[in-house]
């Protein structure tokens, strides 16, 4: 007899959160998520973890009623069930240039409902998710040293200063990375950007590259430079660069930044549906796409990504967002088993200090996790800690994320508008 879904959880949790910049402004002192259980008859849960936000949290709410009954492993039912209770609207993600993002609510709910699927269909077989998606072809994957400039505290907030301290200057940014490498002993680095003078960041970059000789470097300045001052930097920093992330707004844009350097590009911006990466295809705007697998659709739409990138000769990564283990070790999964993903994966996890997985953090080893070789996902619930966040996103106040409406506590001048920067300040 099928062991089919019997029961639906989605509970919303909040997380603390550093006081980060980037181009829409300053992270919240909270970020929200939302862990899905899906419990079987025979009492087996699998284990997914999304966005958070209100809209979302409410599109999964009215969804979940429809997945009783369903076997895990009908994942073509499970995105028809899906479609016939969503109706997609325009994400305003982080409140970046219009455009940036598509109509992502069907594919953001199938993902959150299909790694949970992933896990149930791992324990009812008795393997890991990555053989369940075609086997790994790597032990470990490697993630990236993901940098922030930032704060050295939120203002107002409930919680402690972190201990990560303030980052406005290239020594602290090389600080952080002597930090952060020290810690996890990654390989490679990646610099959120577009959220200090320009000028101020190409200093950073440069600074990075001369202490850390050879290491791959990135700088994704979040589309907030314009067309002129991304090929200039571009033009400065390009020897530096392993690639070029999201400087500048729009695929048209990014297009001509290419046409005009010959740089490698990379985006998780102007390419996150199949509908973009056609129209890339056409314009050759970008060379590396930022999958994730979040709002790509799940785990096997991402290996379709994959493919297509094998198709087209692109380049694969991993995007991220602020997130806990259970998203983490949904990536390890997936990165293990997509050959083409050759780059280093980001993840906000350093920035995190709390956690919902039993045993609490994950641990990463010379910059990377090992692939788990446990049925399904390979973690389980802290019942406890899961309560414990929980409590957090009922008292935090947040409902949707707005690092706008933050960034203007500190200035209320801020508008967030991109691009931001057209020029570097005179000297």
């Amino acid at each position: 007899m099928k062991d089919t879904i019997s029961a639906v959880r989605v509970t919303p949790i909040a997380f603390r959160d550093p006081p980060l910049l980037n181009a829409a402004g300053i992270h919240e002192p909270y970020a929200l998520r939302s862990i899905i259980e899906l419990e079987t008859a025979s009492g087996l849960i699998g284990l997914g973890e999304s966005y958070g936000d209100a809209d979302t949290l409410a599109d999964l709410e009215r969804v979940a009623p429809a997945l009783i009954g369903l076997d895990p492993f009908l994942l073509n039912e499970l995105t028809r069930r899906v479609e016939s209770l969503t109706v997609n609207r325009a994400d305003t993600g982080l409140n970046l240039a219009p455009g940036t993002h598509g109509d992502k609510v069907t594919m953001r709910v199938v993902s959150a409902f299909e790694v949970a699927c992933h896990d149930l269909m791992g324990q009812l077989t008795g393997r890991p998710v990555h053989e369940l998606l075609g086997g790994k072809v790597r032990d470990s994957v490697p993630y990236s040293a993901y940098l922030f400039f930032k704060y050295a505290e939120h203002l107002n907030s409930p919680y402690q200063k972190d201990d990560w301290g303030e980052a406005l200057t290239p020594a602290q940014v090389v600080a952080q990375a002597q930090r952060m490498i020290g810690e996890y002993g990654f390989h490679s680095i990646k610099l959120k950007g577009g959220a200090l003078e320009p000028g101020i960041e190409a200093d950073t970059v440069r600074a990075l590259a001369a202490a850390f000789p050879g290491m791959p470097l990135r700088i994704d300045p979040n589309a907030n430079w314009s067309v002129d001052l991304a090929v200039e930097l571009g033009e400065e920093l390009g020897s530096l660069l392993e690639y070029y992330e999201d400087p500048t707004p729009t695929l048209e844009g990014m297009a001509e930044l290419h046409r005009r350097t010959g740089l490698p590009l990379a985006t998780n911006m102007v390419v996150t549906s199949a509908a973009e990466f056609k129209r890339n295809a056409t314009l050759n705007g970008v060379q590396v796409v930022l999958s994730d697998h979040h709002y790509w659709g799940g785990l096997r739409a991402t290996q379709q990504l994959a493919a297509m990138c094998g198709t087209f000769g692109l380049g694969l990564s991993m995007h991220s967002n602020s997130h806990l283990g259970i998203s983490l070790m949904a990536m390890t999964h997936l990165a293990a088993s997509v050959p083409n993903l050759t780059y280093a994966c980001d993840t906000h996890y350093p920035w995190q200090d709390e956690e919902v997985v039993a045993g609490g953090r994950i641990k990463f080893e010379n910059g990377g996790l090992k692939v788990p070789d446990a049925p399904g996902l390979g973690v389980t619930l802290d019942r406890d800690a899961l309560e414990r966040l929980h409590q957090q996103y009922l008292t935090c106040g947040i409902r949707r994320r707005d690092d706008a409406g933050q960034m203007r506590r500190y200035d209320p001048a801020f508008e967030g508008l991109t691009p931001r920067f057209t020029a570097r300040a005179k000297v």
